[in-house]
């Protein structure tokens, strides 16, 4: 066992040593500020120095990934902490996200002239007033299409090819389900999301290939 490892307390810099192999961006300065924000909260010596334990680094391992992985906000990401702290266990799984209408508007960086065109066209339909990560995922990319003049309008027809994949799922599933047999639903959602993943492996090779034949390649 290495001396780092036989002591409870860690410095800011052998965290630091920590975190790098999987966020090669995060310094000292981003430590202390997710520290200032008080989404963290290391002891300190008599002498001033901080006191990071294991727990402290899970944390950060959490706060860091939901701003890569799903771009939280700090907020948000600190409301979810603050209700994992009660099972310290769930800061290593992935949490399921929910968030407000600002919180959405914030993280995806939309206005919200936007965010209720994606609701007239039914690109995004909240559910109790709360939107998941696909809904994040949908509000960012049409961003991002925004910035090549595609909005909401233009992409009912990829709300519609989506619809009818959707339907093929449905179509595969329906059996299963109803067998009404033990472990069916949990049979039933193991076949959708892998042919969910098939399907969205031959949309993209065919989108590929469609742009490749419109470019004359």
């Amino acid at each position: 066992m290495s001396s780092q490892a036989a002591r409870s307390h860690m410095s800011i810099g052998e965290v630091l040593a920590l975190l790098k192999p999987e966020f090669p961006d995060v310094t000292i300065s981003k430590i202390r500020f997710l520290e200032g924000e008080g989404l963290i909260e290391p002891d300190r010596s008599p002498s001033g120095y901080r006191k990071f334990t294991h727990l402290h680094v899970e944390q950060l391992r959490y706060i860091l990934r939901e701003q890569r992985d799903h771009y939280l906000p700090l907020r948000v990401i600190k409301d979810k902490m603050a209700a994992d702290l009660a099972r310290p266990r769930a800061l290593k799984g992935k949490q399921e996200v929910r968030l407000s209408r600002e919180e959405l508007l914030e993280a995806a960086g939309l206005e919200a002239e936007t965010l209720a065109e994606l609701e007239d066209y039914g690109l995004l339909t909240p559910v109790a007033r709360r939107y998941g990560e696909d809904d994040l995922v949908v509000a960012r990319t049409v961003g991002a299409l925004a910035r090549f003049g595609l909005h909401a309008r233009h992409l009912r027809a990829v709300r519609a090819a989506a619809e009818r994949e959707c339907g093929l799922v449905e179509q595969t599933i329906a059996p299963i389900l109803k067998r009404r047999a033990p472990g069916a639903a949990g049979e039933a959602d193991e076949v959708a999301r892998e042919l969910s993943g098939l399907l969205l492996d031959l949309h993209a090779a065919l989108l590929r290939i469609a742009v490749r034949s419109a470019l004359g390649r």
